[in-house]
């Protein structure tokens, strides 16, 4: 039977379940005073995903830390994000207790981001196994291959937006690696770095599809309009930076031994977690 690997982009899935319920102010105290809504959510939405996609093998990626490569190349990267609510602060370690009741490893290093280490896994895993990563985040479109599909999160749980490399092409009419020069052009508000300024998503995508690459852009400005010529120009330093900090690092020394990744939970062990947890309405995902 062919492996099946399920990489979880831990940080997206731990954001995505503290803001569901933190909206409205509901953070799920237990009897120690820990608020547990983040890891409650984060464990109903893993479970469902491993109950859908019947991976082999499960690796959960973290950042580690808010400062990476990218704040050393340039002082504003994520710059614009607040610090996470204090209610979040004591779930990020209890949520990897949780993970690791359920024999799945942690993986994250100091200075790179959890997508640096998904998709340094993703390429080593995808040469005899599929390769599923699980995210909230488009970023990681670019990692899409062969054997490598992004499982998007939307609304709600248990409801996918399943990518493949044909869809994403067929949708946006560039291969997924151009994805980061699309991304170097029109910047990104979110990680807060500006590309060109001026230049927007549909603008960017046009003119990879008429010159192929960013390198074919910029060394044919004469034939650009003399307003986007003008834009490149003067934020040339700045699209060849964006490229940069658009690239998920594919080679990072992240490392698990598929082994020990295998898919076999222990259903005692996880239910003591869940109890000492005091979770509620989730033991039968499990």
């Amino acid at each position: 039977m062919e492996k099946r690997v399920l990489l979880v982009d831990g940080m997206a899935l731990l954001f995505r379940a503290f803001y569901a319920t933190a909206m409205s102010g509901y953070f799920m105290v237990n009897s120690k005073g820990i608020p547990t809504n983040a890891v409650h959510g984060f464990t109903r939405h893993l479970l469902t995903a491993t109950n859908h996609f019947q991976p082999t093998h499960v690796v959960c990626c973290w950042d580690m830390g808010s400062h990476t490569f990218r704040n050393d190349l340039f002082d504003g990267y994520k710059a614009n994000r607040s610090a996470p609510p204090e209610e979040l602060i004591p779930q990020f370690d209890l949520v990897k207790e949780v993970t690791e009741a359920m024999d799945i490893p942690n993986i994250g290093i100091k200075g790179f981001e959890a997508d640096d280490c998904i998709g340094t896994l993703a390429r080593a895993y995808q040469e005899d196994s599929e390769v599923l990563i699980l995210t909230g985040d488009r970023d990681i479109l670019q990692l899409l291959d062969e054997r490598v599909k992004v499982v998007l999160m939307k609304k709600g749980v248990g409801n996918y937006d399943i990518y493949h490399t044909e869809r994403f092409v067929e949708e946006h009419g560039i291969q997924p690696l151009q994805m980061i020069e699309l991304k170097a052009m029109m910047g990104d508000s979110s990680d807060n770095y500006p590309g060109v300024r001026g230049i927007g998503e549909k603008t960017a995508l046009k003119l990879l599809h008429t010159h192929g690459s960013l390198e074919a852009i910029l060394e044919n400005l004469d034939s650009l309009t003399k307003a986007q010529r003008t834009k490149f120009e003067t934020d040339l330093d700045m699209v060849h930076l964006s490229r940069q900090l658009a690239e998920i690092n594919c080679e990072t020394e992240a490392f698990c031994d598929l082994v020990d990744a295998v898919f076999q939970p222990n259903r005692e062990r996880i239910i003591e977690k869940f109890n000492e947890l005091e979770f509620k309405r989730i033991e039968q995902l499990v």
